[in-house]
């Protein structure tokens, strides 16, 4: 029970950290073009991974894993953070996180293929009006949004769950925390050149929110966090801890309105609390 608690507890924490990944996001590209801060977060983190891996002792993962280590940087260390802050040059904060309602959604898919199971029809009924809902509802606030940034989301939110869905399966080999760590070692080299590639000519003008939200998503967003959502995974288990996902829009949403004062319309609560429900389906019947 104290191993279920600690995992639960631990994958929370994870949610809450990820929570603030878009609203900071949004203030960061205020003053980054977003292949920098893609660029700049996966550096510091990866840095920061270095000290932690070396002060812990921890092996080098295994050849056979270096795939799956590629296929995590892909998602989670270049693809999602790249792609939203692409759409977040488009959209509002606010706007991206109902998008976050599918990423349970691509977990358990991805989930499914790597595990060669066979869910229930019903998965597949709430996995379309899930996602029909976001489209619907991206599709409805034309006047405040646009395309580009749609589906710069909905591809964050795919990288993303195969991101976590890889990482889930290589936590239990690994660790939790370990996969992170090596994921982004693995991205240092190619990520290091983007940022020397994409350097800014002058930081002149850059405000202190834009400092402190390239900050948070470099070492919270981007190592943190998932020290502790792959240590949660972990003990408590990736079907159950997993399913902390579905808060993650709720607290989003108040982040961006009471960090961003972006306006909350009751449209978005009433499609996010949908894609909520229709996620909470698919994972009851996969």
């Amino acid at each position: 029970m104290n191993s279920s608690f600690s995992g639960w507890g631990s994958g929370l924490l994870g949610v809450l950290i990820f929570s603030g990944s878009l609203p900071a996001t949004r203030v960061a590209v205020s003053g980054f073009d977003p292949y920098f801060l893609t660029a700049a977060r996966a550096v510091l983190a990866a840095v920061l991974a270095c000290l932690l891996l070396g002060l812990m002792k921890q092996r080098r993962p295994s050849v056979a894993d270096l795939k799956s280590l590629a296929i995590v940087a892909i998602g989670v260390v270049i693809g999602f953070p790249l792609l939203t802050a692409l759409a977040l040059e488009h959209i509002t904060a606010a706007h991206s996180i109902v998008f976050i309602g599918l990423l349970p959604l691509t977990t358990a898919a991805f989930g499914v293929i790597r595990g060669g199971e066979r869910p229930a029809p019903l998965f597949w009924f709430f996995s379309i009006l899930g996602s029909a809902a976001v489209v619907g509802f991206a599709l409805s606030r034309s006047s405040d949004t646009s395309l580009t940034g749609d589906v710069f989301m909905l591809a964050a939110i795919v990288a993303c769950g195969l991101g976590y869905a890889e990482g889930a399966q290589l936590s239990r080999r690994l660790g939790g925390w370990q996969v992170i760590s090596w994921a982004l070692i693995l991205s240092l080299p190619f990520m290091a050149g983007l940022a020397a590639v994409t350097y800014p000519q002058s930081f002149a003008d850059l405000g202190l929110p834009v400092w402190l939200s390239l900050v948070y998503v470099s070492v919270f967003s981007m190592l943190v966090g998932f020290v502790f959502w792959y240590r949660g995974l972990a003990i408590g288990g990736t079907a159950g801890v997993g399913q902390l996902q579905l808060l993650q829009p709720f607290f989003g949403l108040i982040l961006a309105a009471v960090l961003l004062a972006e306006p909350i319309a009751p449209s978005m609560i009433a499609v996010t609390i949908l894609v909520v429900i229709c996620v909470a389906g698919a994972k009851r019947f996969a």
